[in-house]
């Protein structure tokens, strides 16, 4: 637990005003190291009232912290800031920690998405990389990005009635605008699955559109901040006990349900190649099934999706 973490659950912990001598003497550090510390903590939306007699805690409703996830907190490692946090989740399991691991950070300095392409992850995101090992061959293992989507879709229709669509394989939209992007790697261990990262970017209370119109926030649609901490744990509890029992037919149902993409004229571009034509359906691992101008038809497992 960093410093921040401490300050953090000292205010939690108390019903009343904690001022800054008694933190300072608790952590053993300067008053003006927690002042610091703290008003670092308000700028990143952490809820902190400030006063002349100290410091206490008005709001937890956007806390990312452990401490607020209850039964998952164990599995939360929480950063302020990070390069990526799909890369310090695989260093986490590296380092022998649970196949389990959630990471979060409030900011991504090198956030990523399909072919490498920069994430913009400012503050008021929700950046969070999941590992897990779901009972699954390596040949199916691209799913997982499917059900993702689909459940983050889902929970973003039901917490906020937002009409969020997804465009195959894994982006999140609504009203043609990215609002979420989805990223997996696996690793393998011979011929079988050892386990999946997957990254997931969600605008949430951030402002994408200034450098890319052509995304959204929840916050613009909603003209509201909502709190990242409930919406990952509202996405949590759908997709886990889901991938816990995974059904190939039942997540392949559940995409087309909330797809975009099928019917739609697309263009798909992989690392070597450019494929184009009418999105027709989705075949049993996911991949996306092009009818060409030709008439022929073939299956794109991977690639950047136009529509």
């Amino acid at each position: 637990m960093n410093l921040r973490q401490k300050i953090y659950t000292i205010l939690r912990e108390s019903d009343d005003i904690v001022s800054g001598e008694v933190i300072r003497k608790e952590l053993g550090v300067s008053r003006v190291a927690v002042w610091k510390h703290i008003q670092a903590m308000i700028k990143s939306g952490i809820g902190i009232e400030s006063s002349a007699k100290g410091y206490r805690l008005v709001s937890t409703e956007d806390s990312l912290f452990p401490y607020e996830f209850g039964i998952r907190n164990g599995r939360i490692h929480f950063y302020e800031e990070l390069d990526s946090t799909m890369d310090t989740a695989k260093e986490l399991v590296r380092n022998g920690c649970e196949k389990n691991c959630i990471v979060i950070a409030l900011k991504q300095n090198c956030g990523r998405g399909r072919l490498q392409r920069k994430w913009l992850s400012a503050d008021g995101g929700l950046y969070v990389s999941l590992v897990a090992s779901p009972p699954i061959p390596p040949q199916i293992a691209n799913m997982v990005n499917l059900l993702a989507a689909t459940e983050m879709a889902f929970t973003l229709q039901t917490m906020f009635d937002l009409d969020a669509k997804v465009k195959w394989p894994n982006d999140i939209l609504i009203a043609g605008q990215k609002i979420c992007g989805i990223l997996s790697q696996m690793e393998t261990e011979g011929d079988q699955l050892d386990y999946i990262t997957l990254g997931i970017g969600l605008n949430v209370n951030n402002s994408p559109e200034q450098a890319m119109p052509t995304a959204t926030s929840i916050r613009t649609l909603l003209n509201r901040t909502v709190s990242r901490r409930e919406i990952l744990i509202g996405f949590l509890d759908r997709f886990e006990p889901v991938l816990e029992h995974f059904n190939p037919e039942s997540v392949i149902k559940k995409w087309r349900e909330v797809n975009c993409t099928i019917g739609k004229q697309v263009e798909i571009i992989t690392v070597n190649q450019t494929h184009a034509g009418k999105a027709v359906d989705i075949d049993r691992y996911g991949g996306l099934i092009l009818q060409q101008e030709n008439g022929k038809r073939i299956t794109v497992l991977h690639g950047d999706c136009f529509q």
